[in-house]
């Protein structure tokens, strides 16, 4: 039996989550390592030579999917359009079949072809399933029962057909921050039904992004300045910078009310990416709750990532019950 190994690469990873998710994904049968260090190349040859996959965060998402491609990777579905990656994994041969880990050059199956690198993004699937446990509670849970491992792509569907139906007019979404993870976010959200508003710190960024995928999304580019407006206006927001914004401290609990309360539309939706240090702290937390409008924290967004992604990883199907205790800390 061939020995299996994963990991996460990125830096700083102080204070990740993954090993311990992971470790209760699959009863701690696979190490789960982490390769922690600010140099992108050394941290993609020990994945190269020691791992059959690895999860990706800042500040390598959008390295690491130029170098897949680069290569000639697969690179396919949400990962091209986002052009970040957080999850890599190797396949033998044409990229079908099962995985083999490739070390020192010589696969270990006894085949001595170079493995295919897959990039993947779970932090798109992460986004949409926190959003579709926000508007339709238990549909996540349902598909997962019904389908395994890859129920997060019934989920997609799912909620793309049922989210805007829910409200009066075609829903509005907003997101801050246009790194890997905005990108995933900015995508999930308008593949739901929401027309998209996207902001960044660096505008020309936003504006970038959004023109490459003109043909695929309307996204709109917003100034940061605009922050409490937009945010009154949408009905979700996705907010993914990873420190908080002076703006931030200027909120009232009628900015989470929105624009018309009364529409009959579900309440706002505010998800963070954050989970080590969430910019949302208590006192934003209890205007949001006043205003009858919902706070996913950035846990929960993680726990879906890793929920649809580790299936992705390994082949199997993750235990789901253990991976949603790991996350309470039960």
């Amino acid at each position: 039996m061939l020995h299996r190994k994963f990991g996460l690469i990125g830096d700083p990873l102080r204070g990740s989550r993954s090993p311990r998710l992971f470790g209760a994904a699959y009863g701690g049968k696979y190490p789960y390592e982490l390769i922690e260090g600010a140099d992108f190349e050394a941290s993609w040859g020990r994945f190269v030579a020691e791992f059959d996959a690895v999860n990706v965060t800042a500040p390598f998402k959008e390295l690491a999917f130029r170098r897949v491609a680069e290569i000639s990777g697969v690179v396919t579905g949400p990962v091209a359009r986002i052009g970040a990656t957080n999850l890599l994994v190797k396949r033998q041969g044409s990229g079908e079949g099962q995985l083999g880990c490739w070390r020192g050059g010589e696969e270990q199956s006894g085949h001595h072809r170079p493995p295919v690198i897959e990039a993947h993004n779970s932090d798109f699937s992460g986004v949409v399933l926190s959003i579709a446990e926000a508007y339709l509670p238990g549909l996540t849970a349902e598909c997962y029962r019904q389908f395994g491992d890859r129920a997060y792509i019934k989920v997609h569907q799912a909620a793309a057909q049922l989210i805007p139906s829910l409200f009066p007019e075609p829903p509005q979404a907003l997101v801050v921050g246009c790194g890997g993870a905005g990108k995933a976010a900015a995508v999930a959200a308008a593949e739901l039904g929401f027309r998209t508003a996207i902001m960044n710190r660096t505008p020309e960024k936003a504006q970038a992004f959004a023109e490459s995928l003109r043909e695929e999304y309307d996204f709109l580019p917003v100034p940061l300045s605009d922050f409490q407006g937009a945010l009154r206006e949408c009905d979700l927001v996705i907010y993914t910078i990873p420190t908080a914004i002076t703006a931030l401290d200027e909120l009232t609990k009628e900015d989470f009310e929105g624009e018309n309360p009364d529409s009959g539309a579900p309440s706002k939706v505010i998800i963070e990416a954050n989970y080590k240090n969430p910019s949302f702290r208590e006192e934003l937390k209890t205007k949001i709750e006043a205003a009858g409008a919902q706070y996913v924290p950035g846990t929960r967004w993680h726990l879906f990532q890793a929920l649809a992604g580790y299936g992705i990883m390994t082949g199997e199907v993750p235990d789901i019950s253990a991976l949603f205790s790991a996350a309470a800390g039960k």
